[in-house]
Formats: structure tokens, C-alpha cells, sequence
């Protein structure tokens, strides 16, 4: 236990033998139960495992899939089964040695202290980030962050692709966990879901872990543009539900417009003076400052929704 709480860690693995032994010897001794969901391993992730739960059987459970669902499927059986076992504080971790259980107790104090209901792991804090992470997963992570920060109404929150996630009780309680992103978009699913019921989420400073022998999945070329069209839906799915179904708030409007202008009206705009400009060689100075008229208004009510967004979640955290 920790500070009178119990707690499991959830971890996916999905052929991690190498380094699955290495997490679970590791693991601090307050971690309570270690839930382990093989994720259909095609190696020997699940004897491995097997092994260990021989040994310490009231300690580590194996949970299997027999169809591959992907690190946000795991996570999600992982979550059910703490939630259905009434664990007070439920940690993730990936199965491939990435994080420190050294950073674990700055992550489990806000929660076990009742100050926030979420946190989760930040490895852009450190200045050194950008030496000891890879460049292009580097990049692409704080590009996803900065839309993240968007979509979730998180502001103050980067780093949304850490796998090192801490949540109480309530948080798995109130979520509708089958209704969870299976995949790597689970983190920034995860984060909009929770904004829209209230949810305070902290970020904590962590320290990245690679070239242990860990094999990535992010391949930024395929993975950032499908992340990019999942966070667009997430955005408008919580301006909808959290502005519109469950409260009413006037950034709506701000949103709205802002889109109007500058997705539609600017683009249009722009089109009809390239053409006028083949057609006639010059463009009227009317035209030109309706153009530039749309564009302003549409960055203002774009600023002024994303003040009042940060205005009314400036408490979640």
C-alpha cells in the first residue's frame, strides 16, 4: 500500500520478453498487484510471466487476449479489472522498461493526497529531453501535445503520448472504459474524457528511459496524421458535450466562427482572387481587403476561444 491506499499496475505486453522480467523486478514493493494483459503475444511474454505469477501468485495476474486490441485495449482490461477489485489508485506502464519506478512516488503523492484525480508522466520537462529522446519522436510528440492541449482543454499538460499514467478510483469508476480508444490514441482519448467530467490532471517531471532494448511501435509518418484526425474528433466531441449537452459556455460561438472564417470563408476567398488574378492580371483592393478583414476576425475569435477554454479549466489541475 501507499499512504493507506492500495495500488496495481496495469501493463500491456504484447512481445516483450526481453524486458517484462526486467519491469516486474523492478516494480516497488507498495505496488500491491501487478496486472500483466498479454495483449496476444506471438514470443514468450506470457511463460515468462507465468513464471513469475508461480512465485508470487497473490501479487501478479496474467490477463490474455486471444486477439491482438492494441496498447489501449490492454489498458482498458487492465483498468476493468482494478476498477471491478476496487484498487484506490491504479498506475499504467508499458511493458518495455521505459519508465523509471523511481519517478512512480512523485506521481502517486497528488493522488494519494487527494489533490488531483489524474497525472501523468512528462519526459519534455527536462532540458535535456531533447538529447535523450529520438529527434523524430521528439518532434512528433510535441506536435501531437500541442493539439492535445486543444482538443483536451489541458493546457497546462504536454507530453500526451507518455505511457506513465496514474488514476484513482473514481476516474475508472466514472469513465465509460469500453468506450475507450484501443489504440495509441488512447492517452489523448483518455485526457478529453476526462475534461469533459471535471476530472483535475496533473503533469509530473519524469526521466526518459531509452536504448534498453525496447522496440517502438511510433512510426511518426503513419501514426501523427491518423492521431491528427482522432484529436479533431475529440475536440469537437467535448465542445459538445461539455458546452453544449452537460453546461452552456459562449466560447462555443467564439469556436465556431473562428472555424467559419478561417476553414471556409478565407480558403474560398483566396481561391476566387488566384482567379481573378489569371484572369485579369491584378487584384481590386476591395477583394483584397475583405480577405485580410476575414482572416483578422477569424484569428480574434480563435484567441478569444481559446482564452475563455483556458479560463474555465484553469481549476483542473
Amino acid at each position: 500500500m501507499y499512504k493507506g491506499k492500495t495500488v496495481a499496475a496495469v501493463i500491456p505486453a504484447h512481445n516483450e520478453e526481453l524486458l517484462i522480467g526486467r519491469v516486474i523486478d523492478t516494480m516497488p514493493s507498495y505496488v500491491d498487484k501487478i496486472i500483466i494483459v498479454d495483449d496476444c503475444s506471438t514470443d514468450q511474454t506470457a511463460q515468462i510471466v507465468h513464471n513469475y505469477q508461480v512465485e508470487f501468485p497473490e501479487r501478479i495476474y496474467l490477463l490474455q487476449h486471444k486477439i491482438n486490441q492494441g496498447v489501449g485495449g490492454a489498458f482498458t482490461t487492465g483498468y476493468k479489472w482494478c476498477r471491478d477489485h476496487e484498487m484506490d489508485i491504479t498506475v499504467a506502464m508499458d511493458g518495455d522498461g521505459q519508465m523509471d519506478p523511481d519517478d512512480l512516488p512523485a506521481l502517486l503523492d497528488p493522488i494519494a493526497n487527494d489533490e488531483v484525480d489524474y497525472t501523468k508522466g512528462n519526459r519534455l520537462f527536462s532540458g535535456k529531453a531533447w538529447k535523450e529522446i529520438p529527434r523524430i519522436r521528439y518532434l512528433g510528440n510535441a506536435s501531437l501535445s500541442l493539439l492535445t492541449k486543444i482538443a483536451s482543454g489541458y493546457w497546462h499538460v504536454a507530453d500526451s503520448q507518455s505511457g506513465y499514467r496514474v488514476a484513482n478510483l473514481k476516474v475508472l469508476k466514472t469513465l465509460n472504459l469500453d468506450n475507450i480508444y484501443k489504440k495509441y490514441g488512447m492517452p489523448n482519448d483518455m485526457l478529453v474524457k476526462l475534461n469533459i467530467h471535471n476530472f483535475r490532471v496533473r503533469d509530473v517531471p519524469i526521466r526518459a528511459i531509452y536504448n534498453i532494448g525496447e522496440k517502438s511501435g511510433f512510426k511518426p509518418v503513419r501514426i501523427i496524421p491518423s492521431l491528427s484526425r482522432l484529436i479533431a474528433k475529440l475536440f469537437f466531441i467535448r465542445m459538445v458535450q461539455k458546452y453544449i449537452i452537460r453546461d452552456f459556455h459562449p466560447l462555443i460561438f467564439f469556436y465556431f466562427l473562428a472555424i467559419f472564417l478561417l476553414g471556409l470563408c478565407g480558403p474560398v476567398l483566396t481561391i476566387r482572387l488566384a482567379i481573378i488574378w489569371v484572369i485579369n492580371g491584378h487584384i481590386p483592393s476591395i477583394n483584397a481587403l475583405a480577405l485580410m478583414m476575414v482572416t483578422i476576425a477569424g484569428i480574434q475569435f480563435l484567441l478569444f476561444a481559446m482564452w475563455f477554454d483556458m479560463e474555465d479549466n484553469r481549476d483542473l489541475r
